[in-house]
């Protein structure tokens, strides 16, 4: 029993192999060292762990519960995927088209607006025919990129590319840049970020949004040289908070983002789970929320 004052620090769970097993007996081991469950790691919610979904079944349903992060967690997830107000703008980027399908194929049941920045727009570009140099490109994805721009057309969503880009002639902080529309990159060039017309293009649709979800960069935010995209669009995500949208921030480098150019006070709520985001936005069961609601 610890006394007023004391403080038990306990061994990371992680060094038992039965705790990514999900194992049963362990966690139900887990459950005799307390008298109540509270799951407040809302990034680790995607995960079946013993300690993370298993042992919630050796609690009675009114002693488990979400702590109070958790609970924010759910509660902005939800009203951004069930009760968001339209318009409801996605703003999806980051380098590979193969990590952000499943978001953005569930996101066109649910958004008016889709906006594509960061290396996975130029696989898009390819895809509708343009030249885009030696910029990022997963040419297994290009067929996918034409259903999901289709698809979007089909139900009424506007998918959003970036109409120019800063370019580089090499990927690195010191290389040569210049700007290019963004399906007329020179060969030997780069696409590194989105340019000043994609910026105007973006805010414009930003700035109407009622409803903003945040995952991914549009650009090599960690250069100085390729961060501008990305520091205007966490501005125009600020102020369409401050003008009355609700705004979610989530996915590693976007929290990095927010918190590098000073917006994470000024945005509604910047979320703890990159993985535990996305496949949340994917429309996947994450079984540490799971096992609390059921």
């Amino acid at each position: 029993m610890l006394r007023a004052g004391e403080v038990l620090l306990l061994e990371n769970l992680r060094f038992y192999k039965e705790e990514e097993k999900g194992d049963k007996g362990f966690a139900e081991k887990l459950s005799k060292l307390g008298d109540v469950y509270v799951n407040d790691a809302f990034g680790t919610a995607h995960r079946a762990h013993a300690s993370t979904a298993v042992i919630a079944q050796f609690f009675p349903k009114e002693k488990r519960m979400f702590g109070l992060l958790m609970e924010g967690e759910v509660a902005s997830a939800e009203k951004v995927l069930h009760t968001a107000a339209k318009p409801f703008t996605a703003i999806i980027g980051g380098a590979k088209v193969s990590d952000k399908i499943l978001i953005i194929e569930n996101l066109l049941e649910k958004a008016t607006d889709i906006i594509i920045g960061g290396g996975m727009a130029y696989t898009f570009f390819k895809a509708q025919g343009g030249h885009i140099g030696k910029s990022l490109c997963e040419d297994d994805r290009i067929d996918t990129a034409k259903e999901l721009l289709k698809l979007a057309d089909t139900k009424g969503v506007c998918i959003h590319l970036p109409s120019d880009s800063i370019i580089a002639d090499k990927f690195a902080a010191d290389a040569n840049d210049s700007t290019s529309p963004s399906n007329g990159i020179p060969d030997g060039w780069m696409g590194l970020d989105i340019g000043p017309n994609a910026i105007n293009q973006f805010t414009n649709v930003i700035m109407k949004s009622k409803t903003i979800l945040w995952n991914g960069p549009m650009g090599v935010f960690e250069m100085e040289k390729f961060q501008h995209g990305t520091k205007a669009i966490a501005t125009a995500v600020a102020n369409a908070t401050q003008a009355g949208a609700f705004s979610l921030v989530g996915g590693g480098d976007s929290v990095a983002a927010v918190n590098q150019f000073g917006y994470a006070e000024k945005v509604s709520y910047v979320s703890t789970g990159g993985g535990a985001m996305l496949e949340y936005f994917e429309g996947k069961i994450l079984p540490g929320i799971a096992a609390i609601n059921e």
